[in-house]
């Protein structure tokens, strides 16, 4: 598939066929392909974890939805993802990398950085999993973990506490599933949001 293409179908895909697991040699091209993702000085502060297993999948939906949240709607179609991805960010990989004697940060302030580019490339190398999905033919969601849920998700699955996720990613073949209620907002367009030589107040 041409590049153009792949970014242009790339949507958020909320329900997948629970019959057709992803090969296990495309997961592979999927992780490979996130850790392509540019780092703020090579610092490749992330960590993926895979869970393609029933049971790994079903611990994970246990542990982060909310109690009482019965699984209808979209939380549905998302439960019969037969791939759960869930990306985390390294602050300490980061700050670690910076206080070598090539950038001479020693004092490991976050203070230093202006945004936390931790979380940043590793929402990059997401989206070049979400991009790679739609070139191997399969859909995909990027999706929050719930704020009071995640330290659940972390005794569950045994998250290092240096190793925060910035959310998961649903992958599988696509079954026929609702469009997001959102789409009805339009997509901006590039005069709407590209602002030349000075920003424009208009």
């Amino acid at each position: 598939m041409e590049f153009g293409e792949v970014v242009r179908k790339r949507r958020m895909v909320r329900d997948y066929d629970p019959d057709r697991p992803v090969p296990a040699a495309v997961v592979e091209r999927l992780l490979r392909h996130a850790t392509h993702a540019p780092s703020a000085g090579f610092s490749q502060g992330w960590g993926f974890l895979v869970l393609d297993e029933p049971a790994d999948r079903d611990a994970f939906w246990s542990a982060t939805t909310p109690p009482g949240r019965a699984p209808s709607g979209w939380l549905e179609g998302m439960r019969r993802a037969p791939l759960v991805v869930v990306p985390h960010s390294n602050r300490s990989a980061y700050l670690d990398r910076y206080a070598e004697p090539d950038k001479g940060w020693t004092d490991r302030d976050p203070g230093r950085w202006p945004v936390p580019y931790w979380d940043i490339d590793t929402g990059m190398a997401s989206l070049l999993m979400l991009l790679t999905a739609v070139d191997e033919g399969l859909g995909a969601c990027f999706f929050g973990i719930p704020g009071q849920r995640v330290d659940r998700y972390r005794e569950a699955f045994g998250v290092p506490a240096e190793f925060t996720p910035i959310g998961a990613v649903t992958i599988g073949y696509r079954a026929p599933d609702r469009l997001s209620p959102s789409l009805k907002r339009g997509r901006r367009s590039v005069d709407q949001v590209v602002h030349r030589g000075r920003w424009s107040q208009d």
